[in-house]
């Protein structure tokens, strides 16, 4: 069997200053990916200059420029019509993977075909309050390949993570579910992962693979208005109810995984049409998510940081940089 090939796919918008620590990041991986594909969203600072300097520096590095700025989204499914590998990853221009995502990524699926995806655990930084913590530290403490019921089971126990900042997919898995639907905006990378998580499994890595940077002035907080919010939580319910979505739906729904996406989900859940996802397992999310962000917002910083590691807990194995 030949090994994994991994396309890395790069949107970029307005990160000139942010690129080298992204790029150099993944230049600097003990196994290199098959190509590093950085598509500019028409960007208007100093972008195309800092990434015509690395793809002369680097052959893995390709370059592609939107004519005209099109989003996220379709930024990132451009990139994956783009991509050579069987296997893709999407680092945000603005976050930084670690050492060892792709050594660790080729080896399990290597040994686990099957899986839909590699993912391991991921430190979050707020740049506006200076707060860490750390997403998927309650994720099993070996190198494992997950089913997709061991999942639902790890989502009941509260324990169920994947991050999508540094996911390694197959790629055909992530084409049948869709790629990257536009309509679910900030939402889009959640149904994703989802989709091929509880359809194909996962294969965990138990270290911090990622450092995820969010400020207010992020992509991930948007939304103009908690109206929009619901509007696309109500379009990720209506896929959901698709048929071709019908077997994710069952076990997104056993999982109780929705609610921890928070209020506006909530809201659309108990309206009507969707309450069958309205479980004990969605209110303990939903409860869990609640408290998490009420106290990062309400609670005093130095309170908060205590918190949120007692909240998230820590990783196991020393985070590199």
């Amino acid at each position: 069997m030949s090994s994994p090939r991994i396309s890395v796919v790069v949107p970029n918008y307005n990160h000139a200053k942010l690129l080298p620590r992204c790029l150099d990041a993944l230049l600097e991986q003990s196994a290199p990916p098959e190509e590093i594909l950085v598509v500019d969203d028409a960007s208007t600072d100093d972008s195309l200059q800092v990434l015509e300097a690395y793809a002369r520096k680097s052959p893995l590095i390709r370059v592609h420029r939107n004519e005209r700025n099109l989003g996220v989204v379709p930024t990132m499914n451009r990139g994956l019509s783009l991509a050579r590998g069987d296997h893709v990853c999407f680092p945000a221009a603005d976050d930084r993977v670690l050492p060892g995502l792709f050594e660790s990524a080729i080896r399990l699926l290597t040994a686990h075909p099957r899986a839909g995806l590699v993912s391991g655990m991921c430190e979050w930084r707020c740049e506006d309050t200076g707060l860490v913590w750390y997403q998927g530290t309650r994720m099993p403490a070996e190198e494992c390949y997950l089913a997709p019921d061991d999942l639902v089971r790890l989502s009941r126990e509260g324990r169920f993570s994947v991050a999508a900042q540094h996911a390694v997919f197959r790629r055909d898995t992530l084409e049948q579910a869709g790629g990257w639907i536009p309509d679910l905006r900030w939402f889009t990378d959640v149904f994703a992962t989802w989709t091929v998580a509880f359809r194909h499994g996962v294969c965990h890595v138990p270290r911090v693979l990622s450092v995820f940077h969010t400020a207010r002035t992020s992509y991930y907080h948007s939304a103009r208005s908690q109206e929009e919010r619901r509007r696309t939580m109500e379009r990720f319910l209506e896929l959901l109810g698709e048929e071709r979505y019908a077997d994710v739906a069952a076990r997104v729904a056993a999982s109780g995984l929705l609610g921890g996406l928070g209020s506006p989900i909530t809201r659309v859940v108990l309206q009507g049409r969707h309450r069958h996802f309205l479980t004990r397992s969605f209110v303990r999310h939903a409860a869990r998510r609640g408290a998490e962000v009420a106290g990062r917002r309400l609670l005093p910083q130095g309170i908060a940081r205590v918190c949120a590691r007692l909240f998230y807990g820590r990783p196991r194995v020393a985070v590199s940089g």
